[in-house]
């Protein structure tokens, strides 16, 4: 007579979760090969000057893929006529790296946001969500280019959750970073906001925030919470971003 081994009371539950892990993981990796080629570097151009191209955030294709979405505070805000022109830098089938002039077709302050306009053949687009169905605890990723071109101008993908939706109020200027003094000044809020778990850098201005399983925009990454100073971002980063909810982007385009 043969007897059964017994399972720990245990073992089912890990062994659920450990199959749960494996999914996900093996989802977010298939969505992060959809998304790369969507990513673009926002900059300027000037073939007179050294560097060239000089990048200022990222950028994603939406729509019909001539239109690009990123923060508003990513461009240049020089109207002088022998100032460099804004361009994007995508890749094409091929690998190879092009810059394309942009010309701005949105701009949202209030939401810091910005569609920008290119000709050409289109580029890949991503799917925009109602980020009303967003949940806090969701599992989300965002692409772009930290630390600007220092790492090369490959895409980065960082992964994370929706930490907290919240209420906010964008200062003015520069809201690439924001600090404990600033949010208080702002907490009185004037729309939701996404807070999330994980480092965005700068550079990551204008990163798409993905379903992880289904690749779909749910925000716009656009500041970073830091402790002390610029420096600070880098060298000892709080690993609290914020991201703008996509919704706001699908009105600027109903607009």
């Amino acid at each position: 007579m043969t007897t059964r081994p017994r399972l720990h009371p245990g073992f089912l539950p890990g062994l659920l979760l450990l199959l749960w892990v494996g999914t996900v993981f093996a989802e977010m990796a298939e969505t992060i090969q959809r998304i790369k080629p969507s990513i673009v570097v926002v900059g300027t151009y000037k073939k007179t000057d050294s560097p060239q191209f000089v990048m200022r955030g990222t950028g994603f294709a939406i729509g019909s893929g001539n239109l690009i979405a990123t923060n508003a505070h990513v461009l240049p805000d020089n109207n002088n006529p022998d100032a460099p022109v804004l361009a994007i830098l995508s890749r094409n089938d091929q690998g190879q790296a092009q810059v394309r002039p942009a010309q701005v077709a949105k701009r949202d302050r209030e939401h810091d946001l910005a569609v920008l306009r290119i000709d050409g053949p289109p580029i890949a687009a991503l799917q925009l969500r109602n980020s009303d169905t967003v949940r806090e605890g969701q599992l989300v990723g965002f692409t772009g280019f930290p630390i600007g071109g220092a790492l090369g101008f490959s895409p980065v993908t960082h992964r994370g959750m929706v930490s907290s939706i919240t209420p906010i109020a964008l200062p003015g200027g520069n809201a690439r970073q924001i600090n404990e003094k600033l949010i208080r000044q702002v907490k009185s809020g004037t729309f939701n906001i996404f807070q999330l778990d994980a480092t965005a850098y700068p550079g990551n201005s204008g990163s798409p925030v993905f379903d992880a399983s289904t690749g779909e925009v749910i925000g716009i990454i656009n500041m970073v919470f830091i402790k002390s100073s610029r420096e600070a971002a880098l060298s000892q980063p709080s690993g609290i971003s914020y991201a703008i909810p996509s919704n706001f982007l699908i009105e600027a385009l109903r607009q």
